[in-house]
């Protein structure tokens, strides 16, 4: 269980559905202020929390890709928000996207050692990302198919149940990815302060209640062994390795729901290569947590420090 830092907590609360949701309280005197509530929330309050001199901790994307906005994986870039302190004025700090921070969770430690000179990712997301809305759409339709019923899809265009596609985020038409592919791409070089490294990504939305999972292929600059990856992981803050070839054991979204860490294995040499210079990983990270709420809590306590 994650400790709990807080003097103080203030919800704030939905008033009228017709206008989302209303803050009914100040920000005066509020240090911290962690929003979850969708971008277009976050964009309409959030300048009105900063001005007041809060901190903003943003869960949505609305600010992570403004120049001047640190987007924080604590792990990772901490220093990226070491010019921001309680009482120094009031700022913006933007919590990565769930797929971002899973990835950068496992493959950081091994740009540390060897640098990535490119990454391919294909991503297995629960339904969790889309909401509660869509867990309960899952477990129905699950219960429907299941008692011979047609499933009724409502959140999604398609059956979820015994059924994947991909990620229904929107779809760039001209290039052919959707935008949960982009934000991994652009989040990933931001997060690293980075040009310098090739990502693609393919996002797939799997009938699994909660955890995502993603299957990670890394092309480094420098030579990095299978031994080598597994110290750097196992010394890594916030994960585990789960790497047991013998007993074909490796992370699954289950064992990480409900986790704080990431999960990682399957860790082994790219055979398509003639060199010690690619590794293949599989990685399994709660959506909820790591991927989201936990990273948020994790960046204020950040700034208690």
């Amino acid at each position: 269980m994650h400790p709990n830092p807080w003097h103080a907590l203030n919800a704030m609360m939905p008033q009228d559905a017709a206008d989302n949701y209303v803050i009914v309280c100040s920000f005066d005197g509020v240090d911290i202020a962690l929003f979850s509530a969708g971008g277009s929330i976050s964009k309409k309050y959030g300048p009105a929390a900063e001005k007041a001199g809060s901190i903003v901790v943003d869960n949505s994307s609305a600010f992570r890709m403004t120049e001047g906005v640190p987007l924080v994986i604590p792990e990772v870039n901490s220093e990226a928000m070491s010019h921001i302190t309680i009482g120094g004025g009031g700022a913006t700090i933007a919590n990565p996207n769930c797929s971002t921070i899973i990835a950068l969770m496992a493959v950081t430690p091994l740009h540390r050692l060897a640098k990535v000179k490119r990454m391919v990712v294909s991503t297995y997301q629960a339904a969790s990302g889309a909401g509660a809305a869509a867990m309960e759409e899952l477990r129905q339709q699950t219960r429907d198919v299941l008692d011979g019923k047609e499933a009724k899809p409502v959140i999604f265009p398609y059956q979820y149940a015994f059924n994947l596609f991909s990620h229904n985020s929107s779809m760039v038409q001209d290039i052919g990815y959707n935008e949960e592919e982009l934000k991994m791409v652009n989040e990933t070089k931001k997060i690293w302060d980075t040009q310098d490294v090739a990502i693609t990504a393919t996002c797939i939305r799997v009938p699994v209640i909660r955890a995502h999972a993603e299957s990670i292929n890394l092309e480094f600059e420098n030579d990095i062994t299978e031994e080598q990856a597994v110290d750097a992981l196992c010394k890594f803050p916030g994960v585990s390795i789960i790497n047991d070839r013998a007993a074909n054991r490796f992370p699954t979204p289950l064992d990480a729901t409900t986790q704080d860490d990431v999960y990682v294995g399957r860790i082994r040499r790219d055979i398509s290569r003639n060199d010690k210079k690619g590794l293949d990983l599989f990685v399994c990270g709660d959506q909820i947590k790591k991927g989201a709420a936990l990273n948020a809590v994790q960046i204020a306590e950040q700034l208690l420090k």
